[in-house]
């Protein structure tokens, strides 16, 4: 770590408003600018972001940053990392190339029952099974990534989860590398990712149902002595089939694994507008109601509790229990945690608020209870 006489960002001088810089100091590709804040830490951030900003760097205000030098006593540090990397995404790339074969893999032996094991080539024929959950999973996290570079939020490309069983992945995710700078931001980059997502669903499912069932699936319903797992049909997934004439075909309840594609984009859309945390659904909340939104956030969690114990003691059974108890554990964490903090605070115009209120419609539209239980004979 060495001391820079002409920092690479902003001079201080810029910060004199807010921040008084004793030092400036460079940590690798960070730079630590030592002084003392005049207003609060919310305002010296709110104040400076820009500022930071114009020279490549976001920034948050620490009374530490790991420095092995001393920070006097009643000293703080802003910390400036450069905005973005510009080196080849490849962690990004090696996890999508993984997912591409754990969903060729799920769909193969799952969905196609082919000798994978004996003939690993053969888990091509079930493409189509992985395009449907790449491309369902691929678009809703594309949806955030547009809004943030539309917003001038430093964010990373979307890392894709792989998990060879049923669905063949855990999802997608892109990482926020800042803070984003306002509710209206908040709102359009945590709706972004729903809308996409249900786009590509609806196009996906209309497309799955379409195509006639697999052999494989045909056999296995034929057979009276075999339980089988059944994906019981949201809403949505009722009204694209009576829309594309397929109803009859949904009511039988044998459709091409392409569906089943449609059916998880529906099942990722509840769970991820869940208004609780940094959840899309706890973006979008957080952004139209404040900070009331942690109220909201606090009774999440004992909403799924409460189904998961209905279906289990009410309705007698244990189908879809453990989804939503484990949601429930999960929401818990995500609502101790707390929701996005946006820099700015300012309240949304009505145009965001009913877009707000129009993703949650849509997101109903892909609830039901029981998504998943066991058929016996």
């Amino acid at each position: 770590m060495r001391e820079s006489d002409e920092p690479a960002g902003p001079p201080p001088a810029a910060l004199a408003p807010v921040f008084d810089v004793y030092e400036v100091r460079r940590d690798g590709e960070r730079l630590l600018y030592v002084g003392r804040p005049t207003a609060g830490g919310e305002t010296v951030e709110r104040e400076l972001v820009d500022v930071f900003k114009q020279h490549g760097y976001r920034v948050g205000l620490q009374d530490d940053a790991g420095s092995e030098r001393p920070v006097p006593r009643d000293a703080y540090v802003l910390v400036a990392e450069p905005r973005g990397t510009g080196s080849f995404p490849w962690r990004n790339a090696v996890l999508f190339a993984l997912t591409v074969l754990s969903t060729l893999f799920a769909g193969a032996f799952y969905w196609y029952q082919l000798p994978v094991f004996s003939d690993p080539l053969s888990a091509l024929e079930a493409w189509p099974f992985s395009a449907a959950i790449i491309g369902v999973l691929g678009i809703h996290e594309l949806g955030h990534y547009v809004l943030t570079r539309y917003h001038d939020v430093d964010a990373s490309l979307p890392y894709f989860i792989p998990l060879p069983l049923y669905i063949g992945s855990m999802g997608a995710v892109i990482r926020m590398r800042e803070r984003i700078p306002d509710r209206r931001a908040l709102l359009d980059i945590g709706a972004a990712g729903p809308l996409a997502g249900l786009a590509a669903t609806v196009v996906v499912t209309a497309i799955g149902l379409q195509l006639d069932p697999l052999a494989v699936q045909e056999a296995a319903a034929a057979s009276p002595d075999a339980a089988r797992i059944q994906f019981n049909n949201p809403p949505l997934l009722t009204i694209v089939a009576e829309l594309t004439g397929t109803a009859e075909k949904l009511e039988r309840g044998l459709v091409h694994p392409v569906v089943f594609g449609g059916w998880v984009g529906m099942l990722v859309t509840v769970l991820n507008l869940l208004p609780v945390g940094q959840l899309d659904g706890g973006h979008i909340v957080r952004a139209i109601v404040g900070r009331r939104q942690e109220t909201v956030a606090a009774a999440v969690p004992g909403a799924l509790f409460a189904l998961a114990g209905y279906l289990a003691f009410v309705r007698g059974g244990f189908d879809s229990v453990g989804i939503w108890a484990m949601w429930g554990l999960f929401a818990t964490g995500l609502a101790y945690a707390g929701p996005a903090a946006p820099i700015r605070d300012d309240p949304l115009d009505r145009k965001r608020v009913a877009v707000g209120a129009l993703t949650f419609v849509l997101g109903a539209l892909c609830f039901t209870p029981i998504p998943v239980e066991i058929v016996t004979p």
